[in-house]
């Protein structure tokens, strides 16, 4: 058996390409060393240990449909498009190691007249006359036998984008988990006119290929097409899961508060594993009630949108008076966690 293994995904689906990434990391042979090329569509990628009510506008995520997928590997939350290539390199101990992924990714870039070179906690950056510019963020993951480096290039990515979904809406949260650092970026477009997927795809095979002296054919996958890889289908449902993506967020607490034609509304939640655990109102509504009910009901509710308007809207029937109040809040609130 082959050393090296050269994956190619045809899916631009993120939830696909990360379980392939986690199947093949679990069950290759600790002998291998493994190259995995892909891309994702329209993707907020979240860390490991992060939040996503924290890191992004989820708001203008679910407007524009944009897809949230949290990793397995530490580090901070980016936007990919079709204008990042993603790459991961997995090997075996004791031959894992995150600096020869590194050279192979900056011999590729030198390849094709790109110098680049090693900066900071992660990245990779290019010289330009404005100052170096980040063109590539990296993200490690290590088991007791074996280890990956995975990470993006900026090819020619809409960064105008990047704003639009990493900067959080100020929702009152008092959260705990990983925070983002923010780089000043750069597309390799901007320095290699027209580069495209496939020839960075290309180029950093040819990379892999001269470093372990070997050569082998890709192997291309698709959701139509998928590996032989045993579990591949409950990894997929796990990687695409609410439960994963946004279940998995550190604990924290939101307050929310409004003023409406009947009352002002302070709500105070603590959220853990995506649930509320604990919930307190307060109001100087002439009918507080309804609100001391919804606080009692809501502990072991998710934090989802959809979810607390539903709460909100169950009310109605033990308090027909309060309807049109109750419609109100629940609109609000489906706002406000969004």
């Amino acid at each position: 058996m082959s050393s090296l293994r050269l994956l190619l995904s045809d899916s631009h689906d993120p939830w696909f390409n990360l379980a392939v990434e986690e199947c093949i990391f679990r069950q290759m042979p600790a002998t291998q060393h493994v190259l995995f090329l892909w891309r994702n569509a329209d993707t907020v990628v979240i860390g490991r240990a992060q939040n996503p009510w924290k890191e992004c506008n989820t708001r203008r995520m679910e407007q524009d449909h944009v897809r949230l997928a949290r990793r397995s590997s530490g580090g901070g939350a980016v936007f990919h498009d079709l204008g990042n290539t993603c790459f991961t390199f997995m090997s075996g101990k004791p031959d894992y190691n995150k600096s020869i992924s590194t050279a192979i990714v900056l011999d590729a870039l030198a390849s094709l007249g790109i110098p680049a070179s090693a900066s900071g906690r992660n990245d990779l950056v290019v010289s330009t006359p404005q100052g170096p510019r980040k063109v590539s963020g990296s993200a490690y993951r290590e088991t007791k036998d074996r280890g990956f480096h995975h990470g993006t290039l900026l090819l020619d990515a809409d960064l105008s984008r990047l704003a639009n979904y990493l900067n959080p809406d100020q929702k009152k949260l008092q959260a705990k988990g990983i925070t983002s650092v923010r780089s000043r970026v750069a597309n390799l477009t901007e320095l290699l006119p027209g580069i495209t997927h496939q020839q960075i795809s290309d180029a950093i095979s040819t990379a892999f290929f001269r470093h372990y002296g070997e050569q082998v054919a890709p192997e291309v996958i698709s959701p139509d097409n998928t590996p032989d890889l045993p579990g591949f289908s409950d990894t997929f449902a796990r990687q695409s899961s609410w439960e994963w993506n946004f279940g998995q967020a550190p604990a924290f607490s939101h307050t929310l508060d409004e003023r409406f034609s009947w009352g002002g509304v302070e709500l105070h939640v603590d959220v853990e594993k995506g649930r509320i655990t604990r919930a307190q109102v307060f109001s100087d509504s002439l009918n507080p009630a309804p609100l001391e009910a919804l606080a009692e009901q809501l502990p072991g509710v998710e934090y989802r949108s959809n979810t607390l308007e539903q709460q909100c809207l169950a009310l109605i029937a033990r308090f027909p008076d309060q309807t049109a109040e109750l419609g109100e809040l629940a609109g609000w609130i489906a706002r406000a966690v969004r």
